[in-house]
């Protein structure tokens, strides 16, 4: 849904006022990678007893499987990242030299999903409760019930600016 004239951007703002939220708007990859960087340099410091994990929210375009692809970038992964639709989950290990705390990426993509015991289906309590694990999570809404109660649950939310090369970044 587009809004014109800074009303979209308002309403952005709005809502991340009222959640506390911090706000980027990224006008190119370039960005969104210094955004994913900043991002990835904070969570990392935060300790967690399980995995860290992340709903990224939003619609189909908004930015999503960009930014788990700057993520994998900083942490050291060369292998191609797509979004893992058809297959539900991607494991990458992370470059250990990088100097983050976890030894795998694991890319939920949560589209196809319908409930969130489907994921009982891809062992995700099992990657929840490893430490060592940085799971991304595309589509969290289509799960909630399974990411609500983790300790180490963050979420990121994209919508697609004012002009179509913008991205809104909310954390």
């Amino acid at each position: 849904m587009k809004y014109g004239g800074g009303a979209y951007l308002a309403v952005c703002t709005l809502f991340a006022y009222y959640y506390h939220m911090t706000q980027r708007v990224s006008h190119s990859l370039e960005e969104t990678a210094q955004i994913a960087h900043e991002w990835l340099e904070a969570v990392s410091k935060a300790p967690a007893t399980g995995a860290t994990v992340v709903g990224l929210s939003g619609h189909l375009g908004a930015g999503k499987t960009a930014f788990t692809k700057c993520i994998a970038q900083e942490l050291g992964i060369t292998e191609d990242v797509t979004s893992p639709t058809f297959v539900i989950m991607k494991i990458y290990p992370v470059d250990l030299s990088k100097g983050f705390p976890w030894k795998k990426l694991v890319h939920i993509d949560a589209y196809r999903l319908e409930q969130g015991r489907e994921l009982a289906a891809i062992d995700f309590e099992k990657y929840a409760a490893d430490a060592c694990n940085l799971i991304l999570i595309e589509w969290p809404e289509n799960v909630k019930e399974m990411v609500e109660g983790i300790e180490a649950y963050k979420e990121i939310k994209f919508s697609v600016g004012e002009k179509d090369t913008e991205r809104v970044v909310g954390f």
